[in-house]
């Protein structure tokens, strides 16, 4: 029998720090007495914990407003210039590194072309790495000032001694980005995949906000998912739950990039769609060609609202979601022009009511989710401990 974890009074501080914080952070501004109904703890415990974060500058004031016959109360936010994160975003196409304050307001950006047929890991280190160095001088942000690195990659990120990359499609097998980062860089790094970080982003800013249970799904070149269950992305027991682009929608289909047949990947992602339309791929701006060809009424594009729609509805019958979230680029751009013939693709494939609880909706966050979503792996570890004792490993 395991013995239940002896939890320490620091123990039971930092968790209550930690739910002062987070709840400033995502109900306030706030005064204390709202702090105090809101989370449940004691005046005193408040007002001790406030003092402590407005001390060291990770809260601030925000004005005042009045109360019932009393002085006016103050009111309290996180400070948004307390710290700064950095979100990367590694894609087919290009490496895009930028800057935000703790408001998630892109301070800086830039970003490093890629040939999709060349995905070295070196290469890619190296415009990380640059990429940093640019943001901050261009954000005007020290190095002293930055919380932390993090990165939205293809593919499965395999925690254990150290953070190794699984991305078939980009010829990385085991590829140790983990170790990579520490050598190029001293900041804290936190590596996801990136449909869980755009997904992470769309939860907590975008269209998933106060959905408890919801499927944000991005879609590029290739096609990804984040299904959030009670409020918590759900990883399965190798992190890889979400790849929703390697589900099968044609039996002996398509051959996918992941080498597998009929996937729902080679029939929606931008790729995929260019591919069947009859554009070539290997030189082309996919993203304009995209754009292009959703101006033409090509059949492809019905078929497209069809094979996705198919694909949703077997995560509605599977998950019953309370809602979808269609993003990414390609994502956006199909939910643009074809977000109807998708909604009833998917109607006409789901059950009645499981469809009925379910809404699908275009994500708010932009074609940039992925980057916002990865600098939000370092504003939950922000939220989630004491801002000075954050760790310095790659996570």
């Amino acid at each position: 029998m395991v013995r239940p974890e002896r939890r320490t009074v620091r123990d039971v501080r930092k968790g209550n720090q930690s739910m002062l914080l987070r709840t400033l952070y995502f109900h306030g501004p706030a005064s204390r007495n709202e702090l105090t109904r809101l989370t449940g703890l004691s005046a005193a415990t408040v007002s001790s914990m406030t003092g402590d974060l407005l001390a060291e500058n990770v809260v601030v004031e925000a004005g005042h407003v009045e109360s019932d016959g009393g002085r006016p109360r103050v009111i309290l936010r996180v400070n948004p210039v307390y710290g700064y994160a950095i979100g990367v975003d590694v894609a087919d196409t290009h490496v895009r590194v930028e800057l935000f304050d703790l408001e998630m307001n892109e301070k800086a950006k830039v970003e490093y072309a890629l040939r999709p047929a060349r995905h070295d890991i070196e290469l890619v280190v190296r415009h990380i790495l640059a990429g940093i160095d640019v943001v901050l001088a261009d954000g005007g942000v020290s190095a002293g000032q930055v919380l932390g690195v993090g990165v939205g990659v293809p593919g499965i990120v395999e925690r254990g001694g150290d953070v190794l990359v699984h991305a078939k499609t980009f010829g990385w097998d085991g590829v140790p980005l983990g170790a990579m980062m520490r050598a190029g860089t001293t900041f804290p790094v936190f590596i996801d995949n990136g449909a869980k970080t755009m997904g992470q982003a769309e939860l907590w800013f975008g269209a998933g906000r106060g959905a408890g249970d919801a499927v944000i799904v991005l879609i590029g070149s290739g096609v990804g998912a984040t299904v959030v269950t009670d409020g918590t992305t759900f990883r399965g027991v190798s992190s890889s739950a979400g790849e929703l682009g390697h589900t099968k929608i044609v039996v002996n289909g398509r051959i996918c990039r992941c080498g597998g047949r009929g996937c729902l990947e080679a029939y929606v992602g931008a790729e995929a769609i260019l591919d069947r339309a009859g554009i070539p791929t290997r030189t082309a701006d996919w993203q304009a060609e995209l754009a292009g060809l959703l101006e033409t009424g090509s059949p492809v594009l019905a078929e497209t609202a069809t094979y996705l729609g198919v694909g949703l509805s077997n995560l509605i019958n599977l998950i019953n979601p309370e809602r979808i979230v269609i993003g990414g680029w390609a994502g956006l751009l199909l939910g643009r022009h074809l977000l109807a013939e998708i909604r009833a693709a998917s109607a006409d494939n789901s059950l009645a009511q499981p469809y009925a609880a379910t809404s699908i909706v275009l994500g708010r966050l932009g074609p940039d989710a992925v980057a916002l979503g990865a600098a939000t792996l370092v504003l939950e570890k922000f939220l989630s401990a004491h801002p000075a004792a954050q760790a310095s490993a790659v996570q």
